[in-house]
């Protein structure tokens, strides 16, 4: 299948796009960065996902919007309007099977920057409306709010031992997950799944649902 993957150039993009090639599924990424992925399966786009001009890609099986920023000055734009830029271009069409979005378990929780949790929660509500217009082409919409991943964007935290004891401390299992386990996640409810639609996947190894019962 043509599989379109946004934010591939590092983290849980990079590991999306890199399970849809071990499947043997043809991957476009797409990002403003560079990608180190190398293999023939695989065509990288250099391209804001906020961009005006799309390049045309046709008859995409397979949308995972995966791209986004955090604590920036663009969350909403890049986070949302991108999302909804790219979704409405390669989407809503009748060739595609399953769209999926990486949202965050701030979307729920409110927890983190303001216009991020902002950005995330309107994924959320706007995978459902998704879900409501792709329903006459028998695909799938559905998102994953994923806690704390082990990606280069969280170092800052991973390789402080106060700080990543602190924040493993907030999660019931005493950890975090991997790009790779997000990837299976993903893989899993845009090709395995049939019936699961507007949905939101909560993956946050326990930390919404910890609570300190105090008598």
């Amino acid at each position: 299948m043509k599989v379109l993957v946004t934010g591939t150039s590092s983290g849980i993009g990079r590991a999306i796009a890199c399970k849809f090639i071990s499947e043997g599924h043809n991957v476009i990424g797409m990002d403003i960065k560079d990608s180190t992925i190398s293999n023939e399966l695989y065509t990288h786009v250099k391209k804001d996902i906020c961009s005006k001009d799309l390049p045309q890609i046709l008859d995409v099986d397979i949308l995972i919007n995966n791209a986004g920023v955090q604590n920036t000055q663009d969350d909403i734009d890049v986070n949302l309007k991108g999302t909804i830029n790219i979704t409405e271009k390669y989407g809503i069409q009748p060739n595609i099977k399953s769209i999926v979005f990486i949202a965050s378990a701030s979307a729920s929780t409110g927890a983190e920057f303001p216009e991020y949790a902002a950005s995330k929660g309107g994924i959320v509500t706007y995978m459902k409306n998704v879900a409501l217009r792709v329903a006459k082409y028998n695909a799938t919409s559905n998102s994953i709010s994923a806690g704390g991943v082990i990606t280069p964007l969280n170092d800052h935290i991973i390789n402080d031992p106060k700080l990543w004891q602190e924040v493993l401390n907030e999660t019931l299992l005493n950890k975090w997950a991997s790009a790779e386990e997000i990837a299976n996640f993903t893989y899993f409810i845009s090709v395995n799944n049939k019936s699961m639609t507007g949905q939101d996947l909560l993956i946050d190894n326990g930390e919404a649902l910890k609570s300190n019962f105090i008598w």
